[in-house]
């Protein structure tokens, strides 16, 4: 029948895609149905123009420092409009290559909403779709506001990430509520492109969920760049103008009002749930909103998977890409690699980067491990200091007795390259020993890794 297929794929993002693939890959007849661009948020509004967006930042920020380096550029004139549109121009190329890839591997996709019906069913418009071995859900997630303080997204000065990727113009001032990886970046970009800045995080910290010497690394960085921070800070309220925006702020015991033309928020995300048939096909949502999966990334109906955002934390591209594989590779009746959700990288790709992988030092503690820290700072690098780039450090958390490598966090400018080396010596259960085994080349910022591995030895070489 033309409508019945092996999988049918609910969403075009990270991970439905690479399900696609993998699933063409294996032989099994596969649909994929989207309503909007293939590659989701993180192709067209997230990871890749943001990404975009912060090495035109880079490149302003050098510019303005090229004097030291025996450049002189003149004036630095910045145009974000400009940047915005290179931007789309790059979501743009890599949109078509999913597409090209839909192709290649001879995906059918099917444009629209599809809506879940009992028994591997799934309905797109008038049209009904069958899938004979199981229906994968990656129907991702979105941005969200806080109405409940009156800062509900309006597109113009109360605005996401999505219409900050699509301002003409930076504006004079931007109030950025939420201090996670988005908030970071996007206070990053838009101060280089002078905007006046104040980032707000009503945890304690910003990036509250990285190493405490990281966040510190940040917070120091960014208010030397004339960057407000404002952690531990409530907003109360918000008084929403015509082209200004008032919000009330608690910080410290102390209240303050910030004035702003326009404010980013930047404080989470809400998942995909809604209206895609859910409990008609019996699938279960867990007590946080997530659909219920077990082990293998079933949903509580037999046949249906969900993977990325809508199968919970972490909210990252690459572990839907991951998912997404490893699901088409159930479904095939292979026996795939599990999936170690404690070793996923993590990574803020604002100036310094900052990476993560694995357990952090309060983590630790509060396991009550027996640890021991290794740590390198990039001002003792060479290469570091040859580029300018000597803010930041490699930190690595060992196992006392066996030398395994616990967490590991690396604040630098190569930081988001950096931290695959201990992602891979972390699968693959090796040592700190082990790593520094390995002839690290000179001068390069990777030797950095080495000597906080070193140093967890008690044996730096360069400190």
């Amino acid at each position: 029948m033309p409508n019945q297929f092996d999988v049918i794929i609910l969403g075009g993002g990270p991970a439905g895609y690479v399900a696609a693939i993998r699933a063409a890959q294996l032989g099994l007849a596969t649909a994929l149905v989207e309503k909007e661009k293939l590659g989701g948020v993180c192709v067209n509004i997230g990871c890749i123009p943001t990404k975009a967006l912060l090495h035109s930042a880079y490149i302003a920020r050098l510019l303005r420092e090229a004097k030291e380096f025996g450049i002189e550029a003149g004036a630095v004139k910045t145009d974000y409009g400009v940047a915005m549109q290179r931007s789309r121009r790059v979501s743009d190329q890599n949109s078509k290559g999913v597409e090209f890839l839909m192709k290649k591997n001879k995906v059918t996709v099917v444009k629209g909403t599809g809506v879940l019906q009992p028994g591997k069913k799934v309905k797109v418009g008038s049209d009904s779709y069958e899938a004979r071995k199981a229906v994968i859900v990656a129907t991702g997630s979105r941005v969200k506001g806080l109405p409940q303080i009156g800062l509900e997204i309006n597109k113009t000065t109360v605005i996401s990430s999505d219409e900050a990727l699509f301002l003409e113009q930076a504006p004079a001032s931007m109030a950025v509520v939420g201090a996670g990886a988005v908030g970071m970046e996007f206070a990053d970009i838009f101060h280089a492109f002078g905007t006046k800045v104040t980032l707000i995080e009503v945890l304690p910290r910003i990036l509250p969920l990285e190493d405490a010497e990281a966040s510190d690394a940040l917070t120091k960085s960014y208010k030397k760049r004339g960057i407000e921070v404002l952690a531990g800070a409530k907003v109360t309220k918000a008084n929403v103008g015509k082209d200004r925006v008032a919000l009330d702020v608690e910080a410290n015991g102390a209240k303050q009002k910030v004035e702003a033309a326009v404010v980013l928020m930047a404080a989470g995300r809400a998942v995909n749930t809604e209206n895609i048939g859910l409990k008609e096909a019996g699938v279960q949502l867990n007590d946080r909103g997530f659909i219920k999966v077990d082990q293998n990334l079933q949903t509580t109906t037999p046949g249906v998977y969900a993977i990325g955002d809508v199968a919970g934390p972490p909210m990252l591209a690459h572990k839907g890409f991951r998912e997404g594989v490893v699901v088409a590779e159930q479904v095939a009746g292979r026996r795939p690699h599990p999936i170690k959700y404690d070793n996923v990288p993590s990574v803020t790709y604002c100036h310094p980067e900052v990476a993560s992988i694995g357990l952090t030092e309060d983590q630790c503690k509060e396991r009550k491990l027996d640890y021991v820290v290794g740590r390198f700072p990039f001002s003792a690098n060479g290469r570091a200091r040859g580029t300018g780039e000597t803010e930041g450090f490699v930190k690595i958390i060992r196992d006392k007795k066996y030398g395994e490598i616990l967490g590991a966090h690396i604040v630098g400018s190569p930081a988001s390259e950096l931290i695959h080396e201990l992602a891979v010596a972390r699968e693959n259960e090796y040592t700190v020993e082990e790593v520094e085994l390995a002839i690290h080349a000179h001068p390069t910022m990777s030797e950095a890794v080495a000597e906080a591995a070193l140093d967890s030895l008690g044996r730096a070489i360069h400190m």
